[in-house]
């Protein structure tokens, strides 16, 4: 199969092995992949995160074995976790899919060796490549005619979704969502969801801004006109019921700071964002103010299940998401695309395409 393969902190396309389905997983042909921040922050500090999933299995021994296993950066890797594909084969002992099923997943493989993150693994490749191997109970078949290429979205906005049900805020209350990447977005239309109307997003970007209006933020600044709390008091988000809760999606040093620098007493802030480099708070404005701080990753399987349903009957829009697309021979220039985030919010591989490149 033609594929783009992480190799040596670069991406090339390559042929490689098909990979077959063992037993209890299915061969899927993959027909679109978003390309996430998280791939961009692998191929610049995949290092980093090899060592911070180390850190994750040694300070929580009892989680180790369900611990997807760690890539290794020394050998090939095939990226892509946010996909859609058409299953194509069947192997041993299946009795969920069908051949012709078209199906998203939780990007996990399971085997004897263990937990494998397809698009993070040396054995399973991801949705930059034609085909790839998933395991057939997680296979999830995407219903009512929905679009492949806004069904490979659910991945990302379940992370949105885990976000706010893990943030704890109640419908009725306010919300504050520091940046309006792929993630804030995610998290600004689930908070719409979650019955949540006094939104304020903000971010640099006017591309970025006009999304996270389109995705249900009634209230989206430029923090260089007007800091974001100041944006809250403005429209009334006080006098909501409960505490404020602030979604930091930035995830560069000084963010976690300057969020709990601008946070009224008992506010919730809540770290979407993923930031790689390490990073300095002042707790004594949490103290004075008795902030409380949390972090999210991922998703459970039924927020995933959810969101896919969501989406397939129209009560969570995507498609403005969508900002371009390429075959497997465009990744790179798609990575280098999505550095300015006026042009880009997802750009889609889709492998049998006949699109050109960026």
């Amino acid at each position: 199969m033609r594929a783009t393969v992480m190799r040596g902190g670069r991406l090339v396309v390559d042929d490689m092995a098909d990979p077959a389905p063992g037993p209890g997983q299915v061969l899927v042909r993959t027909l679109a992949c978003g390309i996430c921040g998280s791939d961009l922050h692998a191929l610049r500090h995949g290092d980093r995160m090899v060592e911070m999933g180390r850190e994750a299995v040694a300070a929580d021994a009892d989680a180790a074995a369900f611990t997807p296993t760690l890539m290794d950066l020394d050998r090939d890797v095939v990226m892509g976790h946010e996909f859609a594909a058409e299953v194509v084969e069947l192997g041993a002992d299946t009795f969920n899919c069908h051949v012709g099923d078209v199906v998203v997943s939780i990007p996990i493989v399971l085997d004897v060796t263990g937990v494998h993150p397809v698009g993070y693994s040396n054995v399973f490749p991801g949705g930059y490549g034609e085909l790839m191997v998933l395991s057939d109970p997680l296979a999830l078949e995407v219903p009512n005619g929905l679009d492949a290429r806004q069904a490979a979205l659910t991945e990302p906005m379940a992370v949105g979704v885990h976000a706010v049900n893990r943030s704890g805020i109640s419908a009725g209350s306010s919300a504050v969502v520091l940046g309006c990447g792929p993630v804030g977005l995610a998290v600004i239309a689930a908070l719409r969801l979650h019955g949540v109307e006094s939104i304020v997003a903000t971010d640099f970007s006017a591309g970025r801004r006009r999304l996270a209006t389109i995705m249900g933020a009634p209230e989206v600044v430029d923090p260089r006109q007007e800091q974001a709390i100041d944006a809250w008091r403005r429209i009334g988000g006080f006098k909501e019921s409960g505490p404020l809760t602030i979604f930091e999606a930035v995830g560069v040093p000084g963010m976690l700071d300057d969020a709990m620098r601008m946070a009224p007493r008992d506010a919730h802030i809540m770290v979407v964002g993923v930031c790689m480099e390490p990073d300095t708070i002042r707790p004594m404005r949490g103290v004075a103010r008795e902030l409380t701080i949390g972090f999210a990753l991922g998703y459970d399987p039924m927020e995933f299940a959810d969101t896919l349903r969501r989406i397939a009957e129209g009560e969570l829009d995507v498609a403005p998401l969508i900002t371009g697309s390429v075959p497997v021979e465009g990744v790179a220039g798609a990575f280098d695309a999505l550095a300015d985030p006026d042009l880009h919010a997802k750009i889609l591989v889709e492998p049998g395409a006949s699109s050109a490149p960026l």
